[in-house]
């Protein structure tokens, strides 16, 4: 690995060159095992710690099968598909790869007593395996994390229905926290060259799962003028919701929950913030009993904000703990879009107000690579911008999704991999100076 990654930094991109280099039997990554799956046990999820269970360790490099590419990774990025990963919820991630490995000789790889996980890369193509002829060695790339094969007609009007979907690094082996990475080459877009490696590792997953949900026609079908609450606005997701919507010409409603948060909302031009902390927002009376006075306290409070307008779009993914409130402050005929759901899955809300008020709820997954690449080209272009904290290194990989699940973060969590320090990797330092101060909002306090 030492070989790769003194080429990499020297600007190296000969493609001749890079393939000539001789990969090695092993390298570094951020791994979960099979064996303490049940580590964990009897423990509330808030109590489980990542840094009890993720190890970074030497393993062995995967073959390179057809349609694929191995990518050197300079940095990666924590989603909170880690989070589940690395405390073994909803369940362990060995059931995935242990189907995955059953649908072929091939995707028998992926079945290991330990996963690589990781669902965002930004780096440069090493290899590509056979029918690859849109990727070269030496292409600085990001990736996408929708792993699909693309052998049923579900996938080829949206490749999100297809039923052989997964999400790389969850679903998959070999993911992007590490230093090598193996994709399938459909997953592979360019790098923003305005970018360092760790804010271009920083978008993928969460940005284009946004995308969709907002602005894709398989989402909201966001438009000029629609109020959208954002859940969670200084966060991965709901930070990229809010660009997007203030992009689209969309006034974003951002619910935060502490004041640096606020902050970073008003930084992205966000004129209309909730604090629920401050404002003391209990949706549940306990366990089992929500309080709808809260979910009509926020609603009045939307509408304080708005100038008597509700959410055209509710933009969910808290899940359990705010869905009820959603489904009650979206307006007559309004649309609650959901992914995720951090806080838990079983969700409860009053269908009164779902029913007798003709509003929509959209299931929404990642995206599909149409959407990924728009919302890349958006990053390319600097319309929208990383939102990047804070970076790691590769063996400290544990504290920072420790961060992504106590919430103590702002942004995306970024992970340096081969990259030996933060400021590497830009090749456009005159549009990178156009958009430093949007760039770099994220990093303050």
């Amino acid at each position: 690995m030492d070989r790769i990654r003194d080429a990499l930094l020297s600007g190296e991109r000969d493609r001749a060159a890079l393939a000539a280099l001789p990969l090695p039997e092993h390298y570094r990554a951020v791994t979960v095992h099979r064996d303490q799956a049940a580590m964990f046990e009897g423990l509330a999820g808030r109590d489980k710690d990542p840094r009890k269970s993720l190890h970074v360790e030497d393993v062995p490099v995967p073959e390179l099968g057809p349609g694929e590419a191995l990518v050197a990774v300079m940095a990666s990025s924590v989603n909170y598909n880690t989070v589940w990963s690395s405390i073994f919820e909803p369940v362990p991630t060995f059931g995935f790869l242990e189907r995955y490995g059953r649908t072929s000789p091939l995707a028998r790889r992926h079945d290991l007593p330990y996963h690589v996980l990781g669902s965002d890369l930004a780096g440069v193509v090493l290899r590509t395996g056979p029918g690859v002829h849109a990727w070269h060695p030496g292409d600085e790339v990001v990736a996408h994390c929708l792993s699909v094969e693309l052998e049923h007609p579900d996938g080829h009007d949206d490749t999100m229905l297809d039923p052989a979907q997964r999400i790389w690094g969850y679903e998959t082996n070999f993911g992007g926290l590490a230093e090598l990475a193996l994709v399938k080459a459909n997953q592979l877009m360019p790098k923003a060259a305005h970018l360092t490696w760790e804010e271009a590792a920083a978008p993928g997953l969460v940005h284009s799962t946004a995308y969709r949900q907002l602005v894709s026609r398989n989402g909201a079908g966001m438009k000029l003028g629609d109020v959208v609450l954002v859940w969670g606005a200084g966060g991965g997701l709901g930070s990229y919701a809010t660009q997007l919507a203030l992009a689209s010409g969309a006034t974003p409603v951002c619910v935060v929950s502490d004041p640096g948060k606020a902050e970073a909302c008003r930084a992205m031009g966000a004129e209309l913030v909730i604090d629920r902390a401050a404002e003391g927002y209990r949706f549940w009376k306990d366990e089992r009993t929500q309080d709808p006075r809260e979910w009509k306290r926020l609603g009045a409070r939307i509408r304080e904000l708005t100038g008597g307008r509700d959410p055209d779009i509710v933009f969910e993914h808290p899940g359990r703990e705010t869905f009820g409130a959603s489904v009650y402050v979206a307006r007559r005929g309004g649309t609650v879009v959901t992914c995720a759901a951090t806080s838990g899955y079983l969700h409860e809300y009053d269908n009164r107000y779902l029913w007798m008020h003709l509003k929509r709820v959209v299931g929404s997954h990642f995206a599909n690579y149409r959407e990924a690449w728009e919302a890349n080209e958006l990053v390319r272009r600097g319309v929208v911008h990383p939102t990047l904290s804070r970076a790691y290194p590769l063996a400290e990989a544990a504290q920072a999704v420790h961060d992504v699940h106590r919430n103590v973060h702002r942004g995306k969590v970024g992970v340096l991999a081969l990259a030996p320090r933060e400021g590497l990797g830009v090749t456009d330092p005159g549009l990178r100076e156009r958009h430093a101060g949007a760039i770099d909002r994220f990093r303050a306090g």
